[in-house]
Parts: C-alpha cells; sequence; structure tokens
C-alpha cells in the first residue's frame, strides 16, 4: 500500500523531501533559544553584566527570525507537497477508471469511486502535509527537548520520560478502537453519496411521484448513519485531549516543585529550572501533536486502503503482446461461445452460441426480457470476454486485436443513451473528433435528427445539459445514432436504440443505413418486428440461447415464438414478453 501511494508523489519528491528539512532547522534553532534566555539571566541580570545582555539578545532575535523563516518555508513546502499529491492520487484514480472494463466497473458503485476520489482523498492530503510537517517536528522536537532538559538535569528531566510512556500507552489503547470506526464510516459516506446521486439525477421522478418526504427520510438515515460512526469514532478520540493537559499540568506542578527545592539547596540555578519549564511545554507539546498525527493518520488509513483498491485494481481487458490494428471487414463469428458475468460461479448468461454473420449484412435480433441479446453484442466490441469459445470479427479473434482499434470499428448504441454537457456539435464529434461540421449535419440526416435540430433558435450550437435533459428521448436517441455513425464503423450495433422514435422515422432511419451504408455490418436490437422484419436475418433469442436464426418469411413459417410474437403484435398488446411466453 505505501509503495503504491509513494508512487505519487512523483514530481513533488523534493518538496516533500525540503519540508521535513526546513521543520528540523525550526525545532534546532527553537531549542537553542532557552539556552540563551538562561545565560542572559543567569550570566547577565544575576551579574549585572548588561553587556551580555544585549550580545545575548540580539543572538536572540537572529534566531527567532531563523525559526519564523524556516517555519515559514516548511508551510509552503508542505502545502505545495500534499496539494501535489492530492491531485496526482486523483489523476492516476481516473486514469485507471478509465482503463476498467465493464466487469471492473461493476465492483464498485458509482458513489464509492466519486467518495474515494472527494474525501478519501481530501483525507491523505490532511494526513501527508502532516507526516511532513507534525511528524517531523513533533519527534524531533520531543528528542531534542529531552536531551536538552537531561543535559541540564537528568534527575528533573526523568519526569518527563515517565509523561511520555504514560502517554504513549494511552495512544496505543485508543488508536485502535478508533480506526475500526473510521474505516465503517467511510463505507457509510459511499451510502450517503448514493442517496444524494440518486435524488439528484432522478429529481423530476421524485417530484412526478410527490415522493420528496420519503426520499428526505432516506437521506436522513444515511445522513445518521455516518454521525453515529463518526461519533463512535471521535468519542475515542476526544478522550486523548483530556489526558493530554493532565500530563502537562502535573509536568509542570512537579517541575516547579522540585526545582524550587533543588535552587533552594543549590543544586540548579533559576535559569536552568526555567529552560527546564520551556523544555517541558516543548516536550508535551510535541506529544499533543504526535497524538493529533496518529488520530489523522488512523483516519486516513481507511481511505488509503480504499483509494489503493482503486490504484491496484487490473483491468480485466487487457491487448495482447502484439496486438492486430488491422480489422479487415465487418464479419461476425460466434464459435460456440458461453458467457457468464461471474467468472467461475453463477449460471452462464449466453450458452453455446453459434452464428456466422457476413460483412455487410443487416441482422436483428429480438428477444424477451432478459434473454441475453445485449450481453451477446456486448461480446463483440470485447466489452466483456467470453467465458468460452471465440468471438471472431474480421475473420480474426477479437483478443487478438488492439481494444482501440476494435471500438473504433464497433460502434454501439447503448440501450442506456447518454449525452454530455456542451453543445450538439460537440456530443456528436465523440463519435469523430476530426468530423467537420458538414460531416455532422450528414449523420444527423442519416439518423433523422437534422429536423429537431434544425428547429432549434442555436441550432447545432445548441447547449445540452448534462445527461441530456432539455432533449427528449427519441432526440437523444437520434443523436447517439448520428454520434456513432460518425465513426464511419465496419460494424453498428443499435441496441434498442429506436424505442423511443415513433415507427415512421424509425422505417426512414433503417432505409437511410440501407442506402448510405450499405458495406457496413447493421445488427439492431429490437422489442418490434416491424423494426427487423427488413433485415437479411433476424436473430430470436430466448433464455441465453438462439431459438432461430432466418429471414422474416422463413421465421414466420418455422419458429413458433417468432410467430406468437407477430402476431400479438399486429393484432394484440404488442408486448414482446406477453407474445414469447406463449
Amino acid at each position: 500500500m505505501l509503495k503504491t501511494l509513494a508512487a505519487q508523489i512523483k514530481e513533488f519528491k523534493w518538496v516533500s523531501i525540503l519540508t521535513p528539512v526546513c521543520m528540523v532547522l525550526e525545532v534546532i534553532l527553537e531549542m537553542i533559544i532557552p539556552l540563551m534566555m538562561a545565560s542572559i539571566i543567569d550570566e547577565g541580570v544575576n551579574t549585572g553584566d548588561m553587556r551580555h545582555i544585549f550580545v545575548m539578545g540580539g543572538w536572540m532575535v537572529l534566531t527567532a527570525f531563523g525559526c519564523l523563516l524556516t517555519g515559514i518555508l516548511g508551510g509552503k513546502f508542505g502545502a505545495e507537497a500534499s496539494a501535489g499529491f492530492a491531485r496526482n492520487l486523483r489523476k492516476a484514480m481516473f486514469e485507471n477508471i478509465q482503463r476498467f472494463s465493464f466487469s471492473n466497473i461493476d465492483k464498485y458503485s458509482t458513489a464509492g469511486l466519486v467518495t474515494r476520489m472527494t474525501t478519501d482523498v481530501t483525507n491523505m492530503q490532511n494526513a501527508y502535509q502532516m507526516i511532513l510537517r507534525m511528524f517531523t517536528r513533533a519527534p524531533s522536537s520531543l528528542i531534542i527537548a529531552m536531551c536538552m532538559a537531561f543535559y541540564i538535569n537528568a534527575r528533573l528531566a526523568s519526569v518527563y520520560l515517565i509523561a511520555v510512556a504514560f502517554l504513549g500507552c494511552a495512544l496505543a489503547i485508543m488508536i485502535p478502537r478508533a480506526a475500526r470506526y473510521f474505516e465503517q464510516c467511510f463505507r457509510k459516506y459511499d451510502d450517503l453519496n448514493a442517496s444524494v446521486q440518486e435524488n439528484v439525477s432522478s429529481i423530476r421522478v421524485v417530484k412526478a411521484y410527490v415522493r420528496e418526504e420519503y426520499e428526505q427520510t432516506r437521506f436522513q438515515k444515511a445522513s445518521e448513519n455516518v454521525y453515529r460512526m463518526f461519533l463512535k469514532a471521535e468519542r475515542i478520540v476526544v478522550a486523548n485531549m483530556p489526558l493530554m493537559q493532565f500530563t502537562v499540568y502535573t509536568c509542570i506542578i512537579l517541575i516547579s516543585w522540585l526545582g524550587a527545592k533543588m535552587i533552594v539547596v543549590g543544586d540548579m540555578t533559576t535559569g536552568d529550572l526555567m529552560s527546564l519549564m520551556t523544555y517541558c511545554m516543548n516536550i508535551l507539546m510535541s506529544l499533543m501533536m504526535l497524538s493529533m498525527v496518529f488520530v489523522m493518520i488512523t483516519m486516513s488509513g481507511a481511505s488509503a486502503k480504499r483509494i489503493c483498491e482503486v490504484l491496484s485494481e487490473e483491468p480485466d481487458l487487457t491487448n495482447p503482446e502484439k496486438p492486430d490494428y488491422d480489422v479487415p471487414d465487418g464479419s461476425i463469428r460466434f464459435d460456440h461461445v458461453a458467457f457468464s458475468y461471474k467468472k467461475g460461479s453463477g449460471d452462464a448468461v449466453l450458452q453455446d452460441i453459434n452464428l456466422d454473420i457476413r460483412a455487410g449484412e443487416t441482422v436483428g435480433i429480438i428477444g424477451g426480457t432478459g434473454s441475453a441479446k445485449s450481453s451477446l453484442v456486448n461480446l463483440i466490441s470485447r466489452l466483456y470476454d467470453v467465458t468460452e469459445g471465440t468471438v471472431y470479427v474480421g475473420g480474426k479473434d477479437v483478443r487478438g486485436y488492439d481494444l482501440e482499434t476494435l471500438r473504433n470499428h464497433v460502434a454501439v448504441v447503448l440501450q442506456k443513451n447518454v449525452l454530455f454537457s456542451g453543445t450538439i456539435l460537440e456530443n456528436l464529434r465523440w463519435g469523430n473528433k476530426e468530423a467537420t461540421e458538414e460531416e455532422c449535419r450528414e449523420a444527423c440526416r442519416m439518423a433523422c435528427a437534422d429536423e429537431f435540430i434544425e428547429q432549434f433558435p442555436d441550432k447545432y450550437n445548441t447547449y445540452i445539459e448534462q445527461g441530456g435533459t432539455n432533449v427528449s428521448g427519441g432526440q437523444k436517441q437520434r443523436l447517439c445514432i448520428a454520434r456513432a455513425l460518425l465513426k464511419k464503423p465496419k460494424i453498428l450495433i443499435l441496441d434498442d436504440s429506436t424505442s423511443a422514435v415513433d415507427t415512421a422515422t424509425d422505417s426512414r432511419i433503417r432505409k437511410a443505413f440501407a442506402t448510405a451504408i450499405p458495406g457496413t455490418t447493421k445488427l439492431i436490437i429490437a422489442q418490434r418486428i416491424s423494426s427487423v422484419q427488413d433485415a437479411d436475418r433476424i436473430i430470436v433469442m430466448e433464455d441465453g440461447q438462439i431459438h432461430g436464426f432466418g429471414t422474416h418469411e422463413e421465421l414466420l413459417a418455422g419458429n413458433e415464438i417468432y410467430r406468437d410474437v407477430y402476431e400479438s403484435q399486429n393484432t394484440g398488446s404488442g408486448d414482446f414478453d406477453e407474445g414469447g411466453d406463449n
């Protein structure tokens, strides 16, 4: 874990080194001042030597300025190092998340990843700054002050050893107990963020169903869980402060009492006692700082584990050693393919799939909900890897291709359409960042999106809100289809992506595909048979298996499921699942 985190210090290595150096120098200069004070009292004030007072006073002022300068530099370098460390952590996590396959992403909740990149990284930033500054300053101050105290009077200094041992035992008992609660706190944070995220993203549904009160109760419950966990941890941690104060005041009383007796009998000077009192405060303040550092490290330890989980997560899908960068054509072949989302456990989602689709062919895919239609097409662009068998694209195993090359030749319009904040042109150019405005217009004409875009005041420069909330479901689908067409793919997969489009527009889109991109292999997943009946061939799926594969006429004549669905959609409700159950 430490190695993983340390790798993110990178270009901030030197400021990370300079910070503790400055803090140690500050402590050394600070520890010299009490000796100068003792010298002024014993050799200046008590003897009436004004020259000695002025000379030592001047050195004290210079030493104080040195403390100030090193303290300022330590703070500056520490802030730069910790902020840079946090920036690198966020960047590394985000970059690794971008490399995740779908199966990797399935392991984490969206809210959990957000918490890791915000709250957890902030905890690490604060902890790193405290380690560089306080964790360097406090031990060095403690050690030097202890040495100075023993140099002045070993008998009195032994009081400090007892205090250090007492506080050390107290911390050893408190910190492990607090750590357990802090680990649970951040898991509760995930639940809290999930509640907020879901509520905000679905606020229209919440208001439509007048569920504000329910959502408030749900949020309050998640917030209460975070509160309770932190309260339990803080109750343990706050016990540290009264223990510290008790120890400080006990030491002051003992040093004053024992020191006064030694001055009376002549075993110690007044200056030495003042120096010891100063070192007493330095030692005990150092212990207080150390306890704060340990508490912060304890709290950030849970965050560090969560961050390292993301940084150490290896993508399930990687490029082969010598990837193939040439996709000859859009032909597709499934050879005895089986697939399960959880490898080695659970039932197979797809079982013994055998398919042979020619380049440029239009293939419809229909099936009831849960028949694994989307799972089938996800294997073509290698969003997941097969559990058994092989998927071929262009006559080659998809696992032999460079992932970026393969996905650039396979355009997928997923079931859940997503638009990003920005203009329509910016969203379209996700398909091809070099696309000209005319190419974007042509893709929109093919997707029948131009008709509504031209009605906007700003046309193609119309701003799309995050998630496409200012366009309808059908408009969103057509923009996503246009975006996919700009990739000029060899394979185009439409995963129920015209479900929100009226039948006439759906028909026009299919006709445009047939004439404008005849060489592209087109796979159309649909619930309406009217959307696929003109396809070259149609796949009928049921329970993760291919129940039929042929033309519309062949399936009507020989496939009972297809015939029942066709008849129900032409005479009944049109619900595929209802028809498919017969």
